[in-house]
């Protein structure tokens, strides 16, 4: 339904005009973030992530589900308490009069995806600046993940209408990017180094119907499948997230079996019972979906799955909720989340009837959360004497940390690996071969090998 609200900071050094930055929300936003700053750098502005010391403070917010507003809104004031010029943006932006409301202190409030206004507001609050090149600038910009991934936006928006989001209200109907442009910015984060991209957007696999598929380089048809073909020729790992489940994404896991895609299915389904699917509006049935993951792994036995869900939907019967149970059950898909359903503001399940008590809701995502861990430990135990691609995210006193293919960052396990002393030192970005030893619910452990 959401991503729980992160926030990320950059500490850069010296320069006339600091301004503080909090980054709030999902990669989607994160990307957001990293362009602001980038905007913000090449103007000759220093950017911080503390209040302490700053001149302005720009927050880029969550405002999805209500627990990502309150915190957006806390941060707010925590800033304010530190400094009288803040900026905020995001997706909390839309609701500009909610935010004065609370805090009339506030200098600007803008939408989600505004770089260019965010640094509009910030030269507006500092008249006497000069835009001055005081940084060097990478290529391809700012990155707020650690320097051997980074995700790749390829599109603004989503064009559905599922009765739960808003997302559409805020960030608008599907826009998507210029494929050039696209290639470009990943060209960019290979050129520096950059070893795992993973493509982002509301809609991934929605990817250029808005624009009515228009062809690039030696492509009729300029859709996801031909974008992450050409991602694919980078040579590094290429790993895509939040799928819409149409038929057609079946290309995509073609192209995992082709090896051109990392093998790992991000597609969130919601429900299964075809009831509640059609008041969420959304596609799929409990039938459908088993038959769709069956084909996907028939194409690629590799492929691990993650896919989200939402229990205590309003109306939503015992029965009904079964059912999911059942799915799971029989559909065993590696990597999953669950959300007790909320209402948020302007969403059309607001209105309607058979809203589940709290209690109810959180009984249900224990019994689903329950039964998903014990899943995820007997697949991951599975692995046991199975060898991996693993790339390093972690290297320490405490131990050398990676992902394998099936893990992404953040939202899933890790594998904890061990080396024998006479191997050759490994780097954070390395990608090393692994024997699994050992197992528990999400995460893995193993030997270099």
């Amino acid at each position: 339904m959401g991503a729980d609200c992160q926030q990320v900071g950059i500490i850069m050094t010296s320069a006339n005009i600091r301004i503080g930055f909090i980054s709030l929300g999902c990669p989607k936003n994160l990307v957001d973030s990293e362009n602001i700053i980038t905007l913000l750098m090449e103007s000759g502005y220093e950017v911080s992530d503390t209040y302490e010391g700053a001149d302005a403070v720009v927050i880029n917010t969550c405002g999805f589900i209500e627990s990502s507003v309150t915190e957006s809104m806390e941060v707010i004031g925590e800033a304010l308490q530190k400094c009288d010029r803040i900026v905020v943006t995001g997706c909390l932006g839309p609701r500009r009069d909610f935010i004065l409301e609370h805090y009339p202190q506030v200098k600007a409030v803008s939408g989600p995806h505004s770089p260019k206004q965010v640094l509009h507001d910030i030269n507006q609050l500092f008249p006497e600046h000069r835009a001055c090149s005081r940084f060097k600038v990478p290529e391809g910009g700012i990155l707020l993940t650690p320097s051997h991934y980074a995700y790749l936006k390829i599109s603004e928006g989503c064009s559905h209408r599922c009765s739960f989001c808003v997302i559409p209200q805020i960030r608008g109907d599907l826009d998507s990017f210029s494929p050039e442009a696209v290639l470009r910015q990943a060209e960019a984060y290979v050129k520096r180094g950059v070893k795992e991209l993973l493509v982002v957007a509301q809609d991934t696999s929605a990817y250029g119907m808005d624009k009515k598929y228009p062809g690039f380089r030696n492509y009729d048809r300029g859709d996801l499948y031909a974008l992450t073909r050409e991602i694919g020729k980078l040579g590094v790992w290429q790993r895509v997230h939040y799928a819409y489940p149409y038929p057609h994404v079946e290309k995509l896991v073609e192209q995992m079996a082709e090896g051109l895609v990392l093998p790992y299915m991000d597609v969130p389904l919601q429900h299964v019972n075809k009831r509640i699917l059609g008041l969420m509006k959304r596609p799929g049935s409990h039938e459908k979906n088993l038959e769709t993951i069956n084909r996907w792994r028939s194409i690629c036995p590799e492929l691990t799955i993650r896919s989200t869900f939402i229990v205590g939907f309003p109306g939503e019967t015992e029965e009904e909720f079964t059912e999911l149970l059942d799915f799971i059950k029989e559909a065993r898909l590696n990597r999953v989340g669950c959300f007790t359903y909320s209402n948020i503001l302007n969403a059309a399940a607001n209105e309607l009837p058979g809203q589940i008590p709290e209690e109810v809701k959180q009984e249900r995502y224990d019994r689903f959360m329950t039964l998903q861990q014990q899943i995820s430990t007997e697949l991951l135990a599975a692995k046991i004497g199975s060898d991996a691609d693993v790339i390093v995210d972690e290297v320490s006193e405490q131990g050398i940390v990676g992902r394998t293919k099936g893990d992404a960052p953040d939202i899933d396990g890790v594998i904890f690996l061990h080396q024998k002393d006479d191997f050759s030192p490994v780097a954070v970005g390395d990608i090393v071969k692994a024997r699994v030893t050992a197992s528990d619910e999400y995460d893995l452990e193993g030997d270099i090998i």
